[in-house]
């Protein structure tokens, strides 16, 4: 065993590995235009940052009134949205450099996602991603999305690992509180500044209330070190 021990690491996708929200808000602000619904804004779209996309397209189904169904809209979005994703993704360079750094200690890793299997695939396949990170779930294979702890207990299961041996990397506060329902320690970087007081954050073992601005691959890895496996 390398210096982390039994730890395993899980990675939400979206505004954690990938600067994938402007893809999202994009794909979103189409859809809408599309069903008559011509201003949804950035801070609109902040308040759905962190919940599955099914669960988005039922929350607009009701509050916008469409006509469409849950499952037309789903398909609508998630179609749009790879089209944006395959165009370019950005990885955040720290997390890469994490990444990488725990795949030369032999640390197991997954990703756990609210986005459909088939846009976690073109996300990692068009970064490079996949190289490193095969353990993949994704909300649509487990009865609850996030804040349920689902996608991390399958994630942990997928890998071999107990879930006291996890560590969760989080961007939003319904992430966070699925990792404290599973009983992984969780370090949080906010992707939206202002949801930084949220009380799920307050949950997490390491908060950079700075999000990626204050993350850094080196410093992360070292308190993986420090903190041991099942602290």
């Amino acid at each position: 065993m390398g210096t982390l021990g039994a730890t395993a690491v899980v990675f939400d996708l979206d505004g954690t590995l990938v600067d994938s929200e402007p893809n999202y808000y994009e794909a979103g602000r189409q859809l809408l235009a599309g069903h008559g619904v011509p201003d949804f804004t950035w801070a609109d779209h902040e308040r759905y940052v962190g919940i599955s996309t099914r669960e988005t397209v039922t929350l607009w189904k009701e509050r916008y009134g469409l006509r469409a169904s849950v499952g037309e809209l789903l398909a609508d979005k998630n179609r749009r949205y790879l089209a944006l994703a395959r165009a370019g993704t950005r990885v955040y360079p720290e997390m890469r450099e994490f990444v990488g750094l725990l795949a030369a200690e032999g640390v197991p890793m997954a990703v756990a996602s609210g986005s459909s299997p088939e846009a976690i695939g073109a996300i990692l396949a068009g970064t490079g991603l996949d190289a490193y990170l095969r353990t993949v779930v994704s909300a649509d294979e487990v009865p609850r999305g996030k804040p349920a702890p689902d996608v991390f207990l399958t994630a942990a299961r997928r890998l071999g690992a107990d879930p006291a041996d996890c560590v969760v990397l989080e961007d939003a506060a319904p992430g966070v509180a699925a990792a404290h329902a599973a009983g992984m320690r969780c370090i949080a970087l906010p992707c939206v500044a202002a949801h930084a007081d949220a009380p799920e954050f307050a949950t997490a073992d390491l908060l950079l209330r700075g999000g990626q601005r204050e993350f850094s691959a080196r410093a992360a890895f070292d308190w993986l070190a420090r903190s041991g496996a099942g602290g």
